[in-house]
């Protein structure tokens, strides 16, 4: 009937018969049945199986909501006998195995929580946070294959990022040429590396030209032994973020020293944290005012800071420019005669290959 193919529309299950259409106070049910070609088959693997018994009966899938009111799809669940994965449910083409929802309900709650917290996603669907978690997991793991989305991929970065409370990372790798992410690993040691070569494969190794990284020895240790002849080049965000830590040093030890000899502009340097390392076009008219203040009272912390500025501006220029600004700006530093500076001078200098190779 048409009616019923409309309803089967509205509620993503298309791909079944739909038997009944049950209009309740709060609630819409929807009978349905497997076609037949897909009836008997695995949900594991979705061979033909021979059929084990009724399993528990009628089973509910939680829909898309129509309007303020929940929906559900409903059907019998039986059980098949399959050689490889033993007695499991048969499969049904609107969810995925294991699954008590229907695919378009969990394809939008995943897209949903990756635009903010798992918390608001549950209020807003009327679920348990941990049933987000589990959804997402299953969407995942149903996703394109890893190998099929390397077969372009020729430019990658790897980092890690931390997560949740304490010392949990996460190893991540993404497409540099179109920012998708194609991989991520609890850790961040070369195992953790490893196992996305592992899961690429040999070919996909191969087509890598070129990886970004920060200065880790586990990362480029890893790369070496899977994608020998790829370049590995330091990312400039590491590279500046080097600076902004050397210059924070500086401020915080030029502050000590001005609190313990009771100068006056101690309390201004302890307040230039933010005007100092953040982006000077995002300063706010205070900042500017503490910047210039320290232009004019503390002449080392503002040279460690257009230091800091004009490495910035050698990796936004290309070519033999940018090449040539950071030359100057490491000898600027090592002549310096600031000790962090001039640290952070001999840190770049041995990985300057590396950063070349970025430019």
């Amino acid at each position: 009937m048409r009616e019923h193919r409309i309803w089967a529309r509205l509620l993503g299950v298309e791909c079944a018969v739909v038997v009944n259409v049950e209009c309740k106070e709060a609630e819409v049910v929807l009978h349905v049945r497997n076609y037949t070609e897909d009836a008997g088959r695995c949900s594991r693997c979705r061979a033909r199986c021979p059929s084990y018994d009724a399993g528990s009966g009628r089973r509910r899938w939680r829909a898309l909501n129509l309007g303020l009111v929940k929906a559900f799809v409903e059907a019998d669940a039986p059980r098949v006998r399959c050689p490889q994965h033993g007695v499991v449910v048969e499969h049904v083409p609107w969810a995925r195995a294991r699954s008590r929802f229907t695919r378009p309900f969990e394809d939008f709650v995943t897209w949903l929580a990756c635009r903010t917290d798992k918390t608001s996603v549950a209020q807003v669907f009327d679920i348990a946070w941990r049933s987000v978690v589990a959804i997402m997991e299953r969407v995942a793991h149903d996703a394109e294959p890893l190998h099929r989305r390397l077969e372009s991929v020729r430019r990658i970065g790897v980092d890690e990022v931390r997560y949740r409370r304490g010392h949990r990372y996460l190893t991540v790798v993404v497409d540099h040429d179109t920012g998708r992410l194609l991989f991520a690993h609890p850790g961040k040691d070369e195992a953790a590396l490893l196992a996305f070569f592992d899961a690429a494969g040999d070919d996909a190794c191969k087509q890598f030209k070129l990886i970004s990284m920060d200065a880790s020895p586990t990362f480029r240790a890893a790369v070496a032994k899977r994608c020998p002849e790829a370049t590995v080049c330091t990312d400039p965000f590491h590279v500046v973020k080097w600076a902004n830590d050397a210059l924070d040093a500086v401020r915080r030890r030029l502050w000590n020293a001005a609190r313990k000899d009771g100068a006056i502009n101690a309390p201004v340097i302890k307040g230039a944290r933010y005007a100092l390392l953040k982006n000077p076009s995002s300063l706010s008219p205070r900042q500017q005012e503490t910047l210039a203040g320290i232009e004019e009272t503390n002449k080392p912390l503002f040279r460690a800071w257009l230091i800091k500025e004009h490495l910035r501006l050698a990796f936004k220029m290309r070519g033999d420019i940018g090449k040539g600004l950071l030359d100057v700006v490491v000898r600027w530093a090592k002549r310096s005669r600031i000790p962090e500076l001039k640290t952070l001078s001999t840190t770049i200098s041995n990985n300057i290959d590396g950063i070349r190779r970025q430019r």
